[in-house]
């Protein structure tokens, strides 16, 4: 498989009559309002900085009405952003038994099942957050085998007003006991072709199929490589 960085299919990033992807739109204005304030610090720049706060507080408010969140708290986590503002970077693993289904959790706040995983935490990699996340929501304890893909997801997906890349790997349990967490309502291996597509959380079952075709490529690679 080749990787690379894949675009996730755009059902959820606001697209109304005439093609306008209204959440993208939004999101590309919010990085220029806030690199313009970062940017833009002294006196001498106090209309632009006026002009990039009204940008920030319109985009703030259309934000809360596509994705029906309070235009107040879409604010105050857009206030949150230090520095020159980017895509946020997720870490997800897959980890599989020995009958290909993958480890996933049934999600207390929306019901949905999603694989392991969550936002790279500063001074952290990819790779380690993934180790964490398993850790954290299964308690287990596992090591990255592959790079799956690099993933990128539109703002509004999962009502994120920010655009997200997500590093997918397949991982290997090394030690640990399964547990559930706060997180979620349960813990289950399950089969992502015969789960329903909406049952899952965000494209977590894309994650989960491509992981599972990858591991099952390489083991036929491997197969044929003996013969």
């Amino acid at each position: 498989m080749q990787r690379g960085l894949r675009r996730e299919p755009d059902e959820a990033n606001g697209t109304e009559k005439g093609g306008i992807a209204i959440l993208e739109l939004l999101d590309e204005l919010r990085v220029i309002a806030q690199n313009g304030l970062e940017y833009n610090d002294g006196a001498e720049d106090a209309y632009d900085r006026q002009r990039y706060e009204r940008v920030l507080e319109l985009v703030s408010d259309y934000y809360g009405r596509a994705l029906d969140v309070p235009p107040s708290a879409v604010r105050e986590s857009l206030r949150e952003e230090l520095g020159h503002v980017s895509a946020k970077v997720g870490a997800v693993a897959v980890v599989e038994d020995d009958e290909g289904r993958v480890l996933a959790m049934e999600r207390a706040n929306n019901g949905r099942w999603a694989l392991p995983g969550g936002y790279v935490d500063p001074n952290e990699s990819a790779e380690e957050a993934a180790v964490r996340e398993v850790r954290e929501e299964t308690g287990l304890d596992v090591e990255p085998v592959e790079l799956v893909d690099v993933y990128s997801v539109g703002p509004g997906e999962g009502n994120n007003p920010h655009s997200i890349v997500n590093v997918v790997y397949r991982c290997r349990v090394r030690g640990g006991e399964l547990r559930l967490s706060h997180e979620g309502t349960d813990l289950a291996y399950r089969d992502p072709t015969r789960l329903p597509a909406d049952a899952w959380h965000e494209q977590n079952r894309r994650y989960a199929v491509d992981a599972v075709e990858s591991s099952d490529a390489a083991a036929s690679a491997g197969s044929d490589a003996k013969r």
